[in-house]
């Protein structure tokens, strides 16, 4: 829209802009045009858009052929919008970006993420839709330029701190121009900036402990001016070889150290996993027939190269709310690496029984133990990886330790976007989840206490 056709629409729809809720409305047309081509949109895509106002990025990113939500918190802008798109492949919702549940996305697919975000909520909505466990593939953003400036800030800059490494950890930030208030009605007091932000791969960055980076990095700001040796004393007594160990002079202060320099001291605090650990092709995994008799035991690598039919256990485990905990399998899996999967799951050792192998999982994957009910058994088939399965429920609210080796994330999910996820993605999964998934719907239709 044009200026003059944003103060008509404003007053026919009888909306004054709330400076609290961030209600800059762009006007520029060619900005919004290559705001949309930097994002390269194609009717492939499934957007998401926030705050999309009176339109003015929704419509050129209509054009692509893109699938489009558009979250709005004020509800007469929704009715605008609803009207000005009723033909189009444009859901609206009617709702705070805050409290929007990003799990509803993971059946959606890869998603790219669009918007003007309000200034006052911009860095709280950028960490809850950018967390770890996201469909988000890419994201496309205006934000205030102080915050724009921190988010791609490098070392030894006065801007770099603690938002730039929590997000910089997580994704690649590219500061890509910057936005004068001109080009928005009512003009904001301060400039903007467009940033594009990409979920880093895997690899990209050493295995680290998440948690553990943010509570070091947090420490290490606490005072800009003091050494950051003083200030993670608590961590780190020997400061001085921690830090020749990660080549940083010994009076650094913590504006200093680089993203990469901060990842080693956290893995020096908890060393992540060995690469291929708890995937020993050596361990000897009981061997049975068709009736699931034990008719001997081969090392992991014999059983899958063969096919030999040998047991495994998949739990299910719960929270409060019913809701049930999937993992993302780590990339060093021999198998289905980087799909979702159980709760936790496992082989039988030679030796060992069902019941003892579960539990003996649930501390290894998970770091937990709570008490577990036989829910069924599936037999060993090609769908099941030759495997005989019992599958576990259990219940859980508590903290977990995972194993990186074996697992990238863990989160849980509600079980109706679970089953609409497994229709729309069943590619997401790995095979056996989805017969024991299978399996529990049965037993829950069938069984009165389910």
């Amino acid at each position: 829209m044009k200026l003059s056709e944003i103060s008509r629409t404003l007053r026919e729809i009888r909306v004054t802009p709330v400076k609290t809720l961030g209600q800059n409305f762009l006007h520029d047309h060619n900005l919004a045009r290559w705001i949309v081509q930097q994002a390269a949109l194609s009717a492939a895509d499934f957007v998401v858009e926030i705050g999309p106002g009176l339109g003015a990025l929704t419509e050129p990113a209509l054009a692509t052929g893109a699938q489009i939500l558009a979250i709005e918190k004020d509800a007469r802008l929704v009715s605008f919008l609803r009207e000005k798109f009723s033909e189009r492949r444009l859901e609206i919702v009617h709702g705070d970006a805050l409290e929007f549940d990003v799990r509803r996305l993971f059946p959606c697919g890869p998603v790219k993420l669009l918007g003007n975000l309000p200034y006052y909520a911009a860095t709280p909505i950028l960490l809850r839709f950018l967390e770890k466990t996201t469909p988000i593939t890419s994201a496309m953003l205006m934000l205030q330029m102080e915050v724009a400036t921190r988010l791609s800030a490098s070392p030894r800059s006065k801007q770099y701190g603690i938002l730039s490494l929590i997000v910089q950890s997580q994704c690649r930030v590219e500061f890509l121009r910057a936005i004068p208030a001109s080009v928005f009605v009512p003009e904001p007091d301060v400039e903007s900036a467009l940033v594009r932000l990409t979920p880093r791969a895997p690899e990209e960055l050493p295995d680290h402990d998440l948690e553990i980076l943010r509570v070091l990095v947090r420490h290490g700001f606490s005072q800009r001016r003091k050494q950051v040796g003083k200030l993670l004393k608590e961590f780190f007594p020997d400061w001085p070889s921690a830090a020749a160990e990660i080549g940083a002079p010994m009076q650094a202060r913590a504006e200093e150290l680089s993203l990469e320099q901060w990842i080693k001291l956290a893995n020096s605090v908890r060393p992540p996993s060995a690469p291929g650990a708890g995937t020993d092709p050596a361990e000897l995994f009981a061997v049975v027939d068709e009736n699931d008799l034990v008719i001997g035991s081969a090392p992991r690598a014999k059983v899958h190269g063969n096919n030999l039919r040998h047991r495994a256990v998949h739990l299910f485990i719960f929270n409060r709310a019913g809701e049930l905990l999937l993992q993302k399998r780590s990339r060093w899996k021999d198998r289905h690496p980087n799909v979702w999967d159980s709760s936790a799951a496992g082989h039988m050792n030679a030796g060992e029984e069902y019941d003892q192998t579960a539990a003996r999982e649930l501390q290894e994957e998970l770091g937990i133990a709570t008490g577990l009910t036989r829910v069924a058994k599936i037999s060993a088939s090609a769908r099941t990886g030759e495997e005989f399965i019992w599958l576990y429920r259990g219940e859980y609210d508590g903290p977990l330790q995972t194993s990186s080796a074996e697992i990238d994330a863990v989160q849980f999910f509600p079980l109706a976007l679970i089953a609409d996820w497994l229709q729309k993605r069943p590619g997401d999964f790995a095979p056996g989840f989805i017969e024991c998934w299978q399996t529990f719907r049965s037993a829950r239709n069938a069984g009165p206490n389910e």
